[in-house]
């Protein structure tokens, strides 16, 4: 198993930026970054996690939404992009690892088209619906800066991370 990284908590400067493309001198950076930040996302546990989360500023995502008592399914998404999103939404509840212990309902699009590529640099489209669609939004959201708090009323967001502030002094 490989190594974990921390996560990093907000107000971390690095989950606020916009994450920059992973090109071609990245391959090797990328290809040792990508099992540790599995190893991490199942240690957490959680279902996804972004490299900003871990403090790489890289267009990268991985994740798992197979259940605990399903085979394991991670999945490596180099720069992903939604490329499509249905106009009908979906809400559900989300969490994040760099919010621990936050959860609040979130709206999106229920279904979405995402592009990527794979480590090997091969290019793949995904159509997802459900947790799989939520999960990859909200990942996508963290290489642009955005949290799933965003998507919440600026009384709920601040309620939020009020909580959370006081939660991680108290550790």
């Amino acid at each position: 198993m490989s190594e974990t990284m921390p996560i990093l908590y907000v107000p971390a400067p690095v989950l606020r930026a916009k994450a920059r493309a992973v090109g071609p001198a990245d391959a090797d950076r990328v290809r040792a970054l990508a099992p540790r930040m599995l190893a991490t996302m199942y240690e957490a546990p959680g279902i996804g996690l972004a490299a900003p989360q871990v403090g790489e500023s890289l267009r990268l995502i991985v994740l798992d939404v197979s259940g605990k008592d399903e085979t394991p399914d991670p999945m490596v998404l180099v720069n992903p992009e939604v490329i499509a999103a249905s106009k009908e939404l979906a809400t559900r509840e989300e969490g994040c690892l760099s919010l621990p212990n936050q959860y609040a309902e979130v709206t999106r699009p229920a279904v979405v088209k995402v592009r990527y590529q794979t480590l090997d640099g091969s290019r793949k489209d995904i159509e997802a619906d459900g947790l799989m669609a939520a999960c990859l939004q909200h990942e996508i959201d963290h290489l642009d800066g955005t949290l799933f708090v965003d998507y919440l009323s600026p009384l709920k967001r601040n309620m939020i991370l009020r909580k959370l502030a006081k939660e991680l002094k108290a550790r």
